[in-house]
Parts: structure tokens; C-alpha cells; sequence
């Protein structure tokens, strides 16, 4: 998926089979970026920018599909009262994303795997890494006559480990005894791409089942034992609708746009719990962020929480050398933590705690541009 906004009017999204939409009054194309050795800012200014008298900034972004939508919306939103700053943002994986701000073929990157010390190590201005939202990761499914599926994590687990293949397996059975149960195969549906979402599944994955933890274990690209392969939360969810019999892992906002039906699942505590924000919340609630703003819960406490839930982070350098990329850059994610988190819940995702904000924004004060002459 890749999202384009430039001037206030949506120029490019690319969906879930590679198709373009257009929608523009305005050619023009945002031309290359290198990160922390950005090319030329500006390209002129044009329409309402040029009215303004205002510089036209280019961001370029790249990264996690996890929370793409939010991103799309939020960067709608600000282009919408700041049309001199095009941002477009490809949701290509968390992968390629770590990747591109390795490589500095972008502005900023967005992993829902944070960034690792040896990575960080490979980017000589330094990487600063905001958490921007949280969401859960969601077992969908398409079984037309099991409304209500309830799956322990001996079945989950099991599922993925490719232990489990038929719908009426007792291990399923257990759990949703009034249900009718096909006698059929499962068909399994992961990722293709190096994916954070992959990353953060397969570490809950690891921490609930020994088995899994040996093999394939904790990655954002592993070596699956069972599934096919779709890229993206958008290919992932489109394989799912699509296909009857089929299960699995996608982003929360994903299967509530798509309308899939997701499956209750077996937390820490023993209870069944749906997705929702509020068992997000819960999940989150007990988190204390440390000073390098990465936390992990793989398998959080607690009634009401849900399992699968993280924490997705955008990663910029901690030096531009555009003294206008930097300032357009710090206000529109200064609009991403504060107004723009008004936005999260409606989306499926979960606002980020207001501790957490405060972290960041902190954060945000010590990225800066080249020094004054």
C-alpha cells in the first residue's frame, strides 16, 4: 500500500493487489529522499502552498503495515491544514522499512519490530524511535456458519505449528462445543514479507508454547512449518476473506474494516477475550516504558487483557541536514501524538497512555536539523 498526500488531494493509494487509484489536479512526484543525507527539500511551490508563500517539504516514509490506515489518516488530516508538506508513506513491512532508514533512502521509517541495538549501530546520525500507537494482533477467519470461535492456546499454538489441521480437531472442539465444526482442512495464511506484525505474533507464539519457541520461533520472517503466504496485513486479509476454511493473523483495524469475524482467545489468566480497545488497554495498563521508549509484552497480565498486543514505533534520525525537513517533520508527529490520537480508537487502534506521550514528545525535542550559520 502506498499513501500519498500532497496539496490536500489523495494522489496514489496502491491496494491490496498492486492496483492505483488516482484521484489528483496536481502531477508531480516527491522524488528521492536519503534520511539523514536528504536531497533538495523543495520542488517549487505549487497551489495552495505557493499562495501561502510557503516552502513545499517532501517526507518521504516507509514501513509497517500494521497501522498504515492510521498513518493514512493522520497524514490526510495535516496535509489538510498544512498543504505546502507532501508526505508519502509506503506500507511495505516493518522489514523494509528498518531497512530504508539503514539505507537512508527515506525520511522516517515505521517498524512494529523496534529497531535493534546492532541495527541502530549501522546509522552513523543515530536513530530515535517513538512509539505512535498500539494495537492488537487478531486471529481472523472465515468459517460462514462458526459465528463465535473460541480458541485456547493449545489450539492456536497448534494451528501454527501445522499440529492442528482440521476445523473439528478435539483441541478446537473443547472450546466451542455448541459450534458446527467443519471436517475440513485449515488453511493457514501468514506473511510473506518481513514483517513486525510477524515479529510480534511469533514472540507471543514463542513465549506460550516451548515447541514453537525451538522452532520457528521469534521473527519477522520465519520459516513457517504450515501456511501460505500473503504480503502485508492487506494481502493477509484479503487471502482470508477470500478463501473459506482459512485462518490467520492480522492487525485489529484490519479485520474490522474487512469485517471478518476474529476469533476469542485463551490470555495468560485463562480467560477467553475478544479484541477490543478496552482489553488493548487493559494489556497495556500495567507496561512501564523504559528511557530507549521500546517495551515488550509478550504475554501480558491480567483478566481483561487481550493477548497479542504491542506497541508500533516510527524511527527517525536523530540529525537531518534539512533545516526544513526537520521542522516539518517534528509538527506533523507532534499532531500524531496529541490531536491525531483522537483518531486511534475510531480506527481500531489504542491511544497511546498519556505517560507515554509525554515520553515522547521528549524525545521528539532532541531530533534536530544542521546547525546555524
Amino acid at each position: 500500500m502506498r499513501i500519498l498526500w500532497r496539496a490536500g488531494t489523495l494522489l496514489s493509494i496502491v491496494l491490496l493487489c498492486g492496483t492505483s487509484i488516482s484521484c489528483s489536479n496536481s502531477g508531480g512526484s516527491t522524488g528521492g529522499t536519503t534520511g539523514g543525507k536528504p536531497d533538495s527539500t523543495t520542488g517549487g511551490t505549487t497551489g495552495s502552498a505557493a499562495d501561502a508563500g510557503k516552502q513545499e517539504v517532501k517526507l518521504q516514509g516507509a514501513g509497517a503495515s500494521f497501522p498504515a490506515p492510521l498513518y493514512s489518516k493522520w497524514f490526510k488530516i495535516y496535509n489538510a491544514a498544512h498543504p505546502e508538506v507532501q508526505i508519502d508513506y509506503q506500507s511495505v513491512g516493518s522489514g523494509s522499512g528498518v531497512k530504508a532508514v539503514i539505507d537512508k533512502t527515506v525520511d522516517f521509517g515505521a517498524s512494529d519490530a523496534a529497531m535493534k541495538p546492532d541495527e541502530i549501530a549501522k546509522v552513523d546520525v543515530g536513530v530515535t524511535l517513538l512509539p505512535m500507537t498500539a494495537g492488537s494482533i487478531v486471529l481472523a477467519y472465515n468459517l460462514p456458519d462458526v459465528a463465535n470461535l473460541q480458541l485456547s492456546r493449545e489450539a492456536y499454538a497448534g494451528i501454527f505449528l501445522g499440529k492442528i489441521t482440521k476445523w473439528n480437531d478435539p483441541a478446537i472442539a473443547a472450546t466451542n462445543k455448541d459450534a458446527k465444526l467443519p471436517d475440513s482442512n485449515i488453511n493457514v495464511v501468514v506473511r510473506a514479507d518481513s514483517s513486525g506484525t510477524t515479529f510480534v505474533f511469533t514472540q507471543h507464539l514463542s513465549a506460550i508454547s516451548p515447541d514453537f519457541a525451538k522452532s520457528p520461533g521469534t521473527n519477522k520472517m520465519p520459516n513457517w512449518l504450515v501456511g501460505t503466504k500473503s504480503k502485508g496485513n492487506e494481502g493477509v486479509s484479503a487471502a482470508i476473506s477470500t478463501t473459506p476454511g482459512s485462518i490467520g493473523y492480522i492487525e485489529y483495524g484490519y479485520a474490522i474494516g474487512t469485517k471478518l469475524p476474529m476469533a476469542k482467545l485463551q490470555n495468560k489468566a485463562g480467560k477467553f477475550v475478544e479484541a477490543s480497545i478496552a482489553t488493548g488497554q487493559a494489556a497495556l495498563a500495567a507496561v512501564k516504558m523504559p528511557e530507549n521508549l521500546i517495551a515488550w509484552f509478550p504475554d501480558p497480565e491480567g483478566d481483561a487483557s487481550y493477548p497479542i498486543t504491542t506497541f508500533t514505533w516510527v524511527m527517525c534520525y536523530k540529525k537531518y541536514d534539512s533545516a526544513d525537513k526537520v521542522k516539518a517533520l517534528k509538527d506533523v508527529l507532534s499532531y500524531c501524538l496529541t490531536d491525531g490520537q483522537k483518531e486511534s480508537e475510531k480506527m481500531g487502534y489504542i491511544p497511546l497512555p498519556a505517560s507515554v506521550v509525554d515520553l515522547d514528545k521528549a524525545a521528539l525535542d532532541t531530533i534536530s536539523g544542521p546547525a546555524a550559520k
